[in-house]
């Protein structure tokens, strides 16, 4: 008899394959005398749409919301079907009884293997490959190790009941505010709060009123002093006050008073999580979140130089230090080889900050596999990420980084004036990660060479400046800094005990967050303007509508810790669909109620050249400019040209409507391509 092995993509189903030996061919899967490897193709199965439960739901009106249905069903995506069908045709193969789950491990990963399972009809025992890389070794020894498929039945739960909910509060918020605005809105769980930070941080900008200040700074030769007030302060907002210093220690003589030189140590930093890795790759290679996931992807699946990606987690347990020799083995002919065999040599001491088994839940922090490293056969943008995460995990093993700082006051006339210098005794991880952004702790103070200065010594006022500069509002986000904000998003809340339970997660998982961005793009409510994201006039439209609960992280908190607690078996997710279906409800007449008023900006003077109504003028996920239909049932759109006209694309409604025409108008025989303008074209070249 043979095990079915259900991978969650083709290229690693066919990686297993090859290790456990299996070499006859087929379309769907690949097969030897034991196994049967196949594979889904991201997900295959899905939740059905509210069309299936009820015909009033297939349209999109106020009077059929809330969508509640008592059980939720589910149905093959069509265009991945004829690779359900294989699948299924597998299960009732009668030399088969038993099935290994070996998608990804992790709550989506378990998702995409049962509802196959359940729809395919699959009755009989399965177990379950839980592995974090996908080498070679690690493959062989994630099968000697099976679990029980039983044992994340409680997982399960969690992915159905985050699946489920998203489906009703996604799809009845968006309609309803689709319906009652008709406009093109889109709400969810955790899209709005997000949006809604961004929306906060724009509001600051705008109601942010710069004001001047001087610093005084005096030229010593050697290096430059700032005065500082008796309070420590730098900047002086009376410029008056600001010359009355600098005319009070013109063409003196200082006296160093003060010399305070302090021993520090900076400690490793931790490895990497997903979404620590999409920060620095987002500020040091200028990555999007979403481009990050995807090249860090490749580097797993296809080149096997990293674990897996989608973890929460910055440490490892105490049963993987014994591989840590043969990671750092791999990085051998790479540019990070003697900084390998120094670690070794000096013998592997990992400490608290990487090691922690009480740290780790699913998976491990990201960091190299043993597979030995061939670089040449990386792409640019895979190098650039491999790189950060080999830096990273090079550090993680390094000594602490020792230095000493050099603090002096320079007296003038009774004026103080502060310098500060830094001297590295002891290299330590920076060595690594000197190419790595070093943040300042004060940017009005910078570090200088006062290695050769002594208390006592004089120095004479060369000249003294007052450089005037303007105090700054807050930075927009980017996508590293949203990223952070999204895992830290406690900060937006008052409740202190949710505060702080929602450390442990923030809002959407680190998996999630990079599409959560991408959305908030494909629905303009945010575009990006360099490296800052900027909402939209229909961001800020939307954060005006929806219900204030839907604006909070504080929903989505709830919601992510309550999941955690399904997945860990301390509640029931009946319990929590039954209080997504009384929320939902709410919201619903919320909406309902609501007599906010829907007045849409930024339309410009264009109108749709299909329904008449205003066109939004934005920017795509590319920067470029584009002209946005808003009503839902038209969906016109349009992007500039490089003279800066526009060029209009067909949506939905206006190709139906020109199929309709061509038909109408045309023989049956025509061609699936031919369009109305073509039909025109023909008309007039015949009456020529």
């Amino acid at each position: 008899m043979k095990t079915i092995i259900l991978a969650e993509k083709p290229s690693v189903g066919k990686e297993i394959a090859r290790v456990l030996g299996c070499h006859k061919k087929n379309k769907a899967f690949m097969e030897s005398s034991n196994y049967i490897v196949t594979w889904a193709m991201g997900h295959l199965v899905e939740l059905a749409d509210p069309g299936s439960y009820h015909p009033d739901w297939k349209t999109w009106a106020m009077d059929y919301l809330p969508m509640l249905p008592e059980k939720m069903k589910h149905k093959v995506i069509r265009r991945t079907s004829h690779q359900f069908n294989a699948i299924k045709g597998l299960f009732k193969r009668q030399d088969v009884n038993n099935l290994i789950i070996a998608t990804d491990a992790g709550r989506e990963g378990e998702l995409v293997a049962r509802w196959i399972m359940r729809l395919g009809g699959w009755k009989k025992p399965f177990q379950r490959l839980w592995i974090s890389s996908q080498t070679d070794t690690a493959i062989k020894e994630g099968f000697k190790n099976l679990k029980p498929g039983k044992n994340y039945d409680n997982l399960l739960r969690a992915a159905e009941a985050r699946s489920e909910a998203d489906w009703i509060v996604g799809l009845n918020v968006t309609r309803a505010l689709t319906c009652k605005y008709d406009s093109r809105l889109s709400a969810g769980r955790v899209q709005t709060p997000t949006l809604a930070m961004i929306i906060q941080r724009e509001e600051e900008i705008k109601k942010f009123i710069p004001q001047p200040y001087w610093t005084i700074v005096a030229d010593f030769g050697k290096f430059n002093g700032t005065w500082h007030s008796p309070k420590g302060h730098s900047r002086v907002q009376d410029q008056e006050f600001a010359q009355k210093i600098v005319a009070k220690v013109k063409d003196q003589q200082g006296e160093v008073t003060s010399l305070d030189i302090k021993e520090k140590r900076e400690v490793p930093p931790l490895a990497y999580d997903l979404t620590a890795l999409q920060r620095d790759a987002n500020a040091l290679l200028g990555f999007s979140a979403k481009k990050t996931l995807q090249t860090l992807q490749r580097l797993y699946e296809h080149h096997k130089m990293v674990t897996y990606p989608r973890t929460d987690s910055r440490y490892i347990t105490s049963d993987m230090v014994p591989t840590l020799k043969d990671r750092l083995q791999a990085l051998n002919n790479t540019p990070y080889q003697q900084f390998a065999q120094k670690i070794i040599q000096s013998g592997i001491k990992p400490g608290k900050r990487l090691v922690d088994d009480k740290k780790v839940t699913d998976h491990h922090a990201i960091i190299p596999t043993e597979e030995k490293v061939y670089l040449d056969k990386l792409n640019p943008e895979e190098r650039k990420l491999w790189e950060l995460i080999a830096r990273r995990f090079l550090a993680t093993l390094s000594s602490d980084h020792i230095y000493k700082t050099i603090q002096i006051i320079v007296t003038v006339n009774g004026e103080p004036f502060h310098a500060r210098g830094k001297q590295t005794i002891t290299p330590g991880w920076r060595a690594i990660s000197s190419g790595e952004v070093i943040q300042e702790e004060n940017e009005d103070l910078p570090f200088q060479n006062l290695s050769q200065i002594n208390k006592g010594d004089v120095f004479q006022v060369v000249k003294v400046t007052t450089p005037q500069g303007m105090t700054k509002p807050p930075a927009r986000y980017t996508e590293g800094t949203l990223l952070a904000a999204m895992e830290n998003a406690g900060k937006f809340i008052d409740d202190k005990m949710l505060k702080s339970s929602i450390e442990k997660g923030g809002l959407g998982t680190p998996a999630t967050r990079a599409d959560i961005i991408e959305k908030l793009f494909s629905n303009y409510y945010i575009e990006r303007q360099g490296k800052e994201l900027v909402p939209t006039s229909q961001g800020f439209e939307l954060i005006t509508l929806v219900p204030k609960s839907l604006k909070s992280p504080e929903l989505t908190a709830r919601w992510e810790l309550r999941l955690n607690k399904i997945s860990e078996g301390t509640e029931k997710n009946q319990l929590f669909l039954k209080d997504i279906r009384d929320n939902t409800k709410e919201l619903i007449v919320q909406i309902q109620k609501s007599t906010q008023e829907f007045k849409p900006q930024n339309s410009g003077e264009s109108s749709c050249p299909l329904c008449g109504k205003k066109l939004l003028a934005t920017r795509n996920k590319k920067g470029k400019k584009i002209l946005v239909c808003r009503s839902r049932s038209c969906g016109y759109e349009s992007e500039s040209t490089h003279d800066g006209s526009y060029q209009g694309k067909q949506s939905k409604k206006e190709q139906q409507i020109s199929r309709k025409l061509i038909h109408k108008y045309t023989d049956s025989n025509a061609k699936e391509t031919f369009t109305l303008g073509d039909i025109l074209k023909k008309s007039l070249d015949k009456d020529k």
